[in-house]
């Protein structure tokens, strides 16, 4: 997400699978992605790895909250970074519904 891109910021990813997790660890803005503990995480997203696969590939900002809202989705972490992710979230989503045509 643009709004996003200046901000370093490691996440951690959990993916729930049948019987396991598996652990990854993202940092932001360069998107390297190591299969590690992220122990220096400000903020974790646990999500079922199918629905994540789901969403990687298809999913839309509107899908991912829709994701967080119904609990497939769950962010915990320093509550600083939360809120701004939320704002950002928030941001966007207003210049996208501006942005569509409209119709008569």
């Amino acid at each position: 997400m643009p709004g996003l891109a200046p901000l370093p910021l490691v996440v951690g990813l959990e993916l729930h699978g049948r019987g396991d997790v598996q652990l990854y660890r993202v940092e932001m803005p360069a998107r390297e992605v190591t299969k590690t503990i992220p122990s220096d995480a400000k903020v974790t997203l646990e999500i079922r790895r199918d629905r994540f696969n789901e969403l990687a590939v298809k999913g839309h900002l509107a899908d991912w909250r829709l994701a967080f809202e119904h609990g497939d989705a769950k962010a915990t972490g320093v509550e600083q970074y939360l809120k701004l992710i939320l704002k950002v979230v928030e941001a966007q989503e207003e210049r996208s519904r501006t942005r569509r045509p409209k119709h008569h």
